[in-house]
């Protein structure tokens, strides 16, 4: 029996770094979707077609080098709001999250968009200062020049494209459960996503 995860938040907040870790706690597949849009967004900085670039994407694209950058970043959050793009991809996230072995997928619409039943859903978030002081170090130790201002000026003009776009908008599912980082370590963020995956589990597995 699968068994799906969908864990949704803005930039930082934690959500890759919990998924990668839970995937590997519970034996799961785990797929960073937001790395679907930053091979879209780097296609489209290259001049291609947005539309296109996400039809046409291949398994290669995800591991081009340069998709962590700051404009890459900004190129995936204009991509992800034009819905034709955003329907191209839907049915590759679909598909993964049924692997008989479980999957993770974390990004901005899986809880509400990709995979509405998922019984185990997070929506992880901590503040904008936390957030992008953590973005703002992640580039310096890559040798990126940036300032915090700017990291936190690009991070909140991402996030209220993210929630404004009309297809898929960033927000939590109703029956999500909210995971808030700004005060936890990374050791202590991922004990309580799992503690509620395996609640849910537990619940599934013994309806």
């Amino acid at each position: 029996m699968s068994f799906a995860v969908a864990i949704d938040g803005p930039a930082a907040a934690g959500k890759g770094t919990i998924s990668r870790a839970v995937a590997a706690h519970f034996g799961f597949a785990h797929l960073d979707t937001g790395l679907l849009y930053r091979a879209v967004g780097a296609c489209v900085l290259e001049g291609r077609d947005p539309v296109e670039a996400a039809r046409m994407l291949a398994p290669a694209d995800l591991e081009r080098d340069g998709l962590r950058s700051p404009a890459v970043a900004q190129a995936a959050s204009k991509v992800a709001a034009i819905a034709d793009v955003r329907a191209a991809l839907v049915e590759f996230q679909r598909a993964f999250a049924t692997r008989a072995e479980g999957a993770v997928l974390d990004g901005r619409d899986i809880g509400t968009v990709i995979c509405p039943d998922a019984p185990a859903k997070l929506f992880v978030t901590a503040s904008d200062t936390v957030r992008a002081r953590r973005r703002y170090r992640e580039l310096v130790e890559k040798g990126i020049e940036t300032t915090f201002e700017e990291v936190l000026a690009d991070m909140c003009a991402r996030d209220a494209r993210d929630r404004a776009r009309s297809s898929a908008p960033l927000k939590p599912a109703e029956d999500a459960v909210m995971l808030d980082t700004s005060q936890l370590g990374i050791d202590e963020a991922v004990a309580e996503a799992i503690r509620i995956i395996e609640a849910r589990r537990a619940r599934v597995f013994t309806a």
